[in-house]
């Protein structure tokens, strides 16, 4: 009886806004049959550092996130509060 825990990004999605929600899925598996998963999102906006990623996700940011779109999405959030 192997109980094997593996975490995936399951998913990569761009929003209106140029943010990318990222979730990632855990899973836990007993003799090869997925007995349990669960997820987490975040989100990456415009601008933010994308070092830490996964490489899917910083190709994402990299191509879409032009200065513009970058200027534009902090335009947005000023006096959003």
């Amino acid at each position: 009886m192997a109980l094997i825990e593996k975490t995936i990004i399951d998913k990569i999605e761009l929003v209106e806004n140029n943010s990318i929600q990222v979730r990632t899925a855990t899973i836990i598996e007993k003799d090869g049959t997925e007995i349990a998963k669960t997820y987490h999102r975040h989100v990456v906006s415009p601008g933010d550092d994308v070092s830490n990623e996964d490489p899917k996700v910083q190709a994402i940011a990299n191509a879409i996130w032009t200065a513009e779109v970058i200027a534009a999405y902090q335009a947005s959030q000023t006096g959003s509060l």
